[in-house]
């Protein structure tokens, strides 16, 4: 490897969190980086992507749906980055690709496990977040799992972040009459109506949620994606009409818990209400993304659909963007930028 250094900079994981992670459970270190061998590439990254399931994988936990990180070892999650060296014919050195192998500045992967991207469509970076996995999470949640239909009322938290700020949007498209979003913090609140369209936003750290989603939906709701738990999926339920959806995404109020969590009280009024709630993992959902991309394409070109990024600089800094993302302080995707395209 002539261009490209022998050693790389990682991050791995050191101990696991019990409860809120802290800086004490990363470092940052210098790895070898392998010689590529039959059908591999050399990726330099160049955006890496911080998420929230990641909290989960840092539990000593076999039983999930993924496996845990492994201690002394680089994480992983998404990336992007450009192709310096190559024995894959197919994936010639300049290519701009996606891949899993984030939480660090190189990364050597088989050529079948990277994905081309098309850069004059989005920049590199939205195919993490608006383009990525998270528009994909809001886009099956809202057609497949607790479908929109024209005139709904729907409810989405987490709505300032990756995957709500695009639900709460894509809701507009697919016919939605009213869209509110709940997020912490008066900030956050106004973006949401003001940036990203919503109809009425909940602070919720203002107050009860129930109190306040019942103010900005006195007739009820139809559809609740969820990205909270807790609290939030409580007071949805209380506010569903007669055979209303939810689409269970994620529980990030719950995922540094350290003792089972008790479910929503009211939830045997699921029955008389005759709800839908249904959990999701987007991985069953990959054969949407054809379809998502092109309709998100348009809408963003149109204007429909906007994002916002929070960005932190450096493989030092990976763990910061974690941490903070894990405490809302992304708006939007939360990212972190390794290297120049």
């Amino acid at each position: 490897m002539t261009d490209t250094p022998r050693t790389n900079r990682e991050v791995h994981l050191v101990s696991r969190p019990v409860g809120e992670p802290g800086p004490e459970n990363f470092t940052v270190v210098d790895a070898a980086i392998p010689e590529l061998g039959e059908g591999q590439v050399l990726v330099r990254n160049t955006w890496m992507s911080v998420d929230p399931y990641m909290r989960g994988r840092m539990n000593d936990r076999t039983d999930s749906y993924i496996p845990p990180f492994a201690l002394g070892e680089a994480l992983s999650g998404g990336a992007t980055g450009v192709v310096v060296e190559s024995r894959a014919a197919a994936t010639p050195v300049g290519t701009t690709v996606m891949h899993q192998l984030g939480w660090r500045d190189y990364a050597v992967l088989d050529a079948t496990t990277v994905t081309p991207i098309d850069t004059s469509l989005a920049p590199a970076e939205a195919y993490l977040g608006v383009l990525g996995m998270p528009g994909l999470t809001a886009y099956a949640g809202l057609v497949e799992v607790a479908p929109v239909a024209k005139g709904d009322v729907v409810f989405v938290s987490g709505a300032a972040g990756a995957v709500g700020s695009v639900a709460g949007q894509i809701a507009r498209q697919l016919g939605a009459s009213r869209v509110i979003g709940s997020a912490g913090g008066p900030e956050k609140a106004r973006k949401l109506v003001e940036d990203f369209g919503f109809d009425a936003a909940i602070d919720y750290r203002a107050g009860s949620v129930a109190e306040q989603l019942a103010a900005a939906a006195p007739e009820g709701i139809d559809v609740y994606f969820d990205n909270v738990g807790g609290e939030h999926l409580e007071a949805a339920i209380g506010a569903m009409r007669p055979l209303g959806r939810i689409a269970l995404c994620g529980a990030i109020s719950q995922y540094n818990a350290t003792e089972p969590v008790p479910g929503p009280s009211n939830l045997v009024t699921a029955i008389g209400k005759q709800l839908t709630l249904k959990g999701m993992l987007v991985g069953q959902y990959f054969p949407l993304a054809p379809q998502y991309i092109q309709a998100a394409a348009g809408w963003l070109a149109s204007g429909a659909l906007r994002s916002e990024q929070t960005v932190f600089e450096g493989i030092d800094r990976a763990p910061d963007a974690f941490l903070g993302m894990m405490r809302g302080a992304n708006i939007g995707k939360m990212l972190v930028h390794l290297a120049a395209a």
